[in-house]
């Protein structure tokens, strides 16, 4: 008998998921894949609109390229999920399924703190990457803050890869005696998780590029127009630019669901991803997994990626009747990018115990080149 396989949301998750089912499982299945985007962008490419080395249109490609391979891809806001049901109702229209897949990632919330989104800017999302784009055309000399609004944000990399990347920039513009550059960041060491000799590694990549790290500096306001930002430890920094990681919580429609539990996110399997609910699972931003360490594992693509396909080699073995052998092993790697066409990275095993085992590597040309095949490879494969 034909089964059914909902996706719900179009980004990292949701399109591993949506191909390797449809790879796997004869044409009779259907497989319908739902976000309220167009087009899909690439996260980890944002940095590289910031600094105009990408035009949006080259880290974008439209959902509707799915269709082709025989995946049914819905555009509509979703606006109720009964995971019990496994419906969802999208632009009114209710819609059912024998398995479903919650990919809804996490959404931004820079209102979380008063005067941050109408002081600043963000590359997290591509209309920020493209406004900061624009900004920085202008920008040649005063005080920079690159700020994370909050210690749980998406890609932990990311404030630190925005630093260095900016300050690359501007040295090559011949101006970086003009400008000084502050990463004020809320948590105690950068890349935590991933543990102390990467936040060491980390941490003497940024200053050695002459930029101020000041870990440890909760923002609890900003004042757009005295350019001033104030932290929960009673300190104060002006800027005349503002870059920041906003903070993020999940998304309202997966919280009225009855999804999360006292953290905010859905709780899951550590290696099969099911939720509280019968076939119903959640991949990626959404989700919240315990580390031993007494951290969650980081919200980023790299593991949104690997727990789809595990997903979705499980429910695929389920429908044609094999064994399920499929799970999350907690394996993650990252690029980081350090500007002047270097890049480090890291990777390991985050399920170790009683910490993380992740390595890390000095940045390089060669990490650099990595990554950009990486993003090349990524689209080829996926859309």
């Amino acid at each position: 008998m034909a089964q059914s396989v909902l996706i719900l949301g179009g980004g990292v998750g949701g399109l591993v998921a949506a191909n390797v089912l449809r790879k796997r499982l004869p044409k009779g299945h259907r497989i319908t894949l739902v976000d309220r985007e167009k087009s899909f962008s690439l996260a980890a490419s944002f940095l590289w609109v910031m600094t105009g080395d990408r035009t949006p249109e080259q880290v974008s490609r439209p959902l509707a390229r799915l269709e082709r391979k025989g995946i049914n891809v819905i555009r509509g806001d979703i606006q109720r999920i009964d995971p019990a049901r496994r419906e969802a109702v999208v632009d009114g229209k209710t819609v059912s399924a024998d398995y479903m897949i919650v990919a809804l990632g996490a959404d931004f919330v820079p209102s979380a703190i008063p005067g941050l989104a109408e002081a600043g800017h963000t590359f997290c999302n591509l209309e920020g990457a493209v406004r900061l784009r624009d900004a920085l055309r202008t920008f040649d000399a005063g005080r920079v803050v690159v700020l994370t609004a909050a210690p749980a944000y998406k890609c932990p990399a990311a404030p630190y890869e925005a630093a260095m990347l900016l300050e690359a920039q501007w040295r090559r513009q011949g101006v970086r005696d003009k400008v000084t550059i502050d990463l004020y960041a809320s948590e105690p060491a950068p890349m935590g998780v991933a543990g102390p000799e990467t936040s060491a590694m980390v941490t003497q990549m940024v200053e050695q590029q002459g930029i101020a790290y000041h870990p440890q500096h909760q923002v609890t306001r900003v004042s757009p127009g005295e350019r001033r930002i104030e932290f929960g430890n009673g300190k104060t920094a002006d800027f005349d630019l503002l870059v920041f990681v906003p903070p993020i919580r999940a998304p309202q429609v997966v919280r009225e669901a009855g999804l999360t539990g006292d953290s905010g996110w859905v709780s899951v399997d550590r290696h099969t991803l099911e939720t509280a609910f019968p076939n119903v699972y959640a991949v990626g931003d959404v989700t919240v997994i315990p580390l031993t360490m007494g951290k969650p594992l980081p919200k980023a693509g790299v593991f949104a990626h690997a727990q789809a396909e595990a997903v979705a080699r499980n429910i695929a073995s389920a429908i044609s009747g094999k064994e399920r052998g499929a799970g999350f092993d907690g394996h993650g790697v990252c690029f980081i990018e350090s500007g002047n066409g270097r890049a480090g990275y890291g990777g390991g095993d985050f399920y170790a115990e009683p910490r993380p085992a992740v390595k890390m590597h000095r940045p390089s040309m060669l990490w650099h080149a990595g990554k950009v095949l990486f993003e090349k490879h990524w689209f080829w494969s996926w859309l």
